[in-house]
């Protein structure tokens, strides 16, 4: 998977892409994260990417040029089967959109900064506008962060345990059941004993009901009844 990044602000993904699976993923070939400076395709002398909005008010527009200059030269050289603008008011990220993009071999996500990009290029070259939350945050490069650890780590092969990820919340609509690890009893607070017991199928169910049980207390909204 390849997934192109287009930002104006590039040194805020340095970090993310530099550690744990999203790295791990890229030694391993089975990922590929490319971040572009939209600042290298401005075509003014002093490099601008953004400027008044038509019909005045606060804040500056991400302009239509560089943006649309970049992604046609990235779309020259692959198809991709999403073209992505990280917004706060785009559908909300999930799971099962995590699940979909782990399946595709090319993704490219456009970050948000200032006031927005120029809806031009919203209506006209954008396929697919996503959210992670209702709260606005700075700008769309720590959104894209998430979508693309959520998504590669999908990938087989970029986690070590590949049952894990099946394991995780929201897999099935349900969150996920409380963990323990060593040692079994600290300070009289005890791990359950079912855990302790060997039998994977009393296990399995222990934790399906944790789940269960789990997911109607604090995400009833997500439970559907078998």
């Amino acid at each position: 998977m390849r997934i192109d990044i287009l930002t104006v602000l590039p040194e805020l993904l340095e970090g993310p892409f530099s550690h744990s699976i999203l790295n791990r993923a890229s030694q391993r070939g089975l990922a590929k994260i490319v971040v572009h400076n939209i600042r290298d395709y401005a075509t003014n002398k002093h490099k601008q990417v953004d400027d008044y909005a038509y019909g005045g008010g606060a804040g500056m527009v991400m302009m239509i040029e560089p943006i649309e200059i970049l992604i046609n030269k990235l779309k020259s050289e692959r198809e991709y089967e999403e073209i992505i603008y990280m917004s706060p008011d785009g559908e909300l990220f999930d799971q099962k959109m995590a699940n979909t993009m782990s399946g595709y071999q090319n993704l490219l996500i456009l970050c948000g900064h200032y006031k927005g990009v120029d809806q031009r290029i919203r209506d006209h070259i954008i396929t697919k506008e996503i959210s992670i939350g209702d709260f606005v945050i700075t700008g769309g490069e720590l959104a894209a962060a998430i979508i693309a650890d959520a998504v590669i780590r999908l990938i087989p092969g970029v986690m070590n345990d590949e049952t894990s990820a099946l394991s995780d919340s929201f897999q099935d609509n349900l969150l996920a059941p409380p963990v323990y690890t060593r040692p079994a009893n600290y300070k009289g607070w005890k791990v359950p004993e079912i855990l302790l017991s060997g039998n994977d199928k009393l296990v399995h169910e222990w934790r399906h009901e944790q789940s269960v049980q789990r997911t109607k207390e604090r995400r009833p909204g997500l439970y559907k009844e078998e």
